[in-house]
């Protein structure tokens, strides 16, 4: 056993020094706490790099075909009323989306931001009292109503019971509604009045489009928008209003899911109109992005980076549309963010690295301060020495 014990002994590669060929020295003293305290915080640090997730970070090309858009909104129109505001989306793929309602919620605010009214759709329900039928007499007892569209009636079958349908009708037809007092629904629900009740006041609008994952545009803009000639008008006429003010504020602007670590440009913008009419435009990069957690959770998602610019009119003419548009691009490139623990080996193997360099370089530094401070010890005794010899004196 002692000759086993004595074979290990030989082993050894760190010989021991007797304490006869060493001295401790201040300066020794000094540089081994400066060099525990340092490994002490290379540590902790380390040890909190291990404990905490490390997000990976990865371009790929984005390969996804067929996908949808999800884009979430919440802006505020101080100066528009909710009665004219209307949501509109198009792309590339010629697919529109005009005066979108559902999943989406108008509130009506008063000049100071407070809520007046929360609704889902716009002006209110008709109140029917002998209206005009659609073959030009009015109902009577015992009869069912069926409004006339002026013209606009998709088929023989076709009534329109409302100032809305009325206004849809136009719209399908690519018409616009130029005086709803000649309109018997609009003038029986009283359109223009609930127009003027709500002047002076603004709307905040939420909720979120499903869009085709191709490039297009969707836009907040008063009068309700139609086709003519190949061409995206809105009926501005509707509401005899010389001039609109766009100004707005974006409470959120995302698209998709919310991630750790995600940047909306958007989220609190506020723009103030200066000029009587024009249209704001914000032109989007979207970037497909991927996260995925520790525990292998994945959400799809995106990022986006935006410019701005706003388009005026010339000489009182509309140019453009008056409104907030939003064009969106994607690029083809997707971004993925892993988390990620640290493995326990790559941690042991940076707490090694740090206990021996630091180890290292404290003992180069100390054996030059010793060494120094040895031959500047050295050299004062010399100095001392020829002091005292001195020169010979002669009488």
């Amino acid at each position: 056993m002692d000759s086993f014990i004595g074979k290990i002994r030989n082993l050894d590669v760190y010989p021991k020094i007797n304490e006869d060929f060493y001295s401790r020295t201040l300066s020794g003293g000094v540089i081994t706490l400066a060099s525990s305290i340092i490994m002490t915080l290379l540590f902790i640090s380390e040890l909190q790099l291990y404990l905490n997730a490390v997000t990976e970070t990865k371009l790929v090309v984005d390969t996804s075909r067929g996908e949808t858009l999800r884009i979430n909104f919440d802006i505020t129109f101080p100066a528009l009323p909710c009665s004219i505001v209307s949501v509109d989306a198009m792309d590339i793929s010629g697919e529109q989306h005009l005066d979108i309602r559902h999943d989406i919620i108008k509130k009506r605010i008063d000049a100071l931001g407070n809520v007046i009214e929360t609704r889902k759709e716009g002006i209110g329900a008709p109140t029917i009292d002998r209206p005009l039928q659609r073959h030009g007499g009015r109902l009577e007892h015992n009869e069912t109503y069926c409004g006339s569209c002026y013209g606009a009636e998709g088929s023989d079958d076709h009534c329109c019971n409302t100032c809305e349908d009325v206004r849809e009708a136009y719209r399908k037809k690519g018409w616009a509604l130029t005086n709803p007092d000649q309109i018997d629904q609009c003038k029986r629900e009283g359109f223009l009045e609930k127009i003027k009740d709500e002047e002076g006041e603004g709307c905040n609008m939420y909720g979120f489009l499903e869009v085709n994952k191709v490039a297009g545009n969707f836009h907040f803009a008063p009068g309700k928008s139609f086709q003519q000639s190949n061409v995206h008008v809105h009926d501005l006429l509707t509401f005899q209003k010389d001039s609109y003010n766009i100004s707005h504020k974006i409470n959120r602007l995302t698209y998709g899911e919310y991630f750790p670590g995600v940047v909306n440009p958007l989220d609190g913008v506020t723009w103030s109109q200066e000029t009587p009419h024009g249209m704001y435009q914000y032109f989007i990069k979207v970037v497909p992005t991927v996260y995925t957690d520790v525990s292998g959770h994945t959400i799809q998602s995106n990022q986006f980076s935006v410019t701005e610019h706003f388009k005026g009119a010339d000489v009182g003419r509309f140019q453009s549309i008056p409104g907030v548009f939003f064009f969106y691009d994607l690029s083809p490139i997707k971004v993925t963010f892993t988390e990620e623990h640290v493995s326990f080996l790559h941690f042991l193997t940076n707490v090694c690295a740090i206990v021996g360099g630091v180890f290292t370089v404290s003992g180069i530094l100390d054996t030059f301060i010793y060494h120094s401070q040895k031959a500047i010890k050295k050299k004062m005794e010399l100095g001392r020495r020829d002091q005292k010899i001195g020169p010979a004196v002669t009488r």
